[in-house]
């Protein structure tokens, strides 16, 4: 059953890839910035037969992506994660200690070098 939904699956892909192409923009660069006709399906219209299928095939895209998607669902439900030890408790990492380097300090090196002020 998953192989024929895949196959189902790979060749609406492939064909709506397709239908897409196949389609010629009506349209310049302008539709993108919001011009274009005021129309809500354009100047054309909403007909033509290469819409329809484009949009048939849109359907079958989703319809086969979900199927799978359920269909692989069921089977994998029932493995457990590999982040689970054998207890089935997650465990933590061990905290990382701070080391401290050698020979710093942290003193700021102009108060040392400063004259004292004379005294009156």
């Amino acid at each position: 059953m998953e192989t024929l939904v895949v196959v189902i699956h790979v060749l609406a892909c492939v064909f709506l890839i397709v239908a897409v192409l196949l389609q010629s923009g009506q349209e310049g660069m302008g539709v993108i910035f919001g011009g274009g006709s005021g129309s809500v399906f354009g100047s054309t219209g909403a007909g033509g037969l290469l819409v329809k299928v484009t949009s048939v095939l849109a359907a079958v895209f989703l319809l086969t992506s979900l199927g799978y998607n359920l269909l692989i669902n069921k089977r994998v439900s029932h493995v457990e994660s590999i982040m689970l030890d054998s207890s089935g408790a997650v465990t933590a990492p061990a905290p990382a200690q701070e080391k401290k380097p050698e020979g710093v300090t942290f003193e700021d090196p102009k108060a040392a070098q400063q004259p004292e002020a004379p005294k009156q």
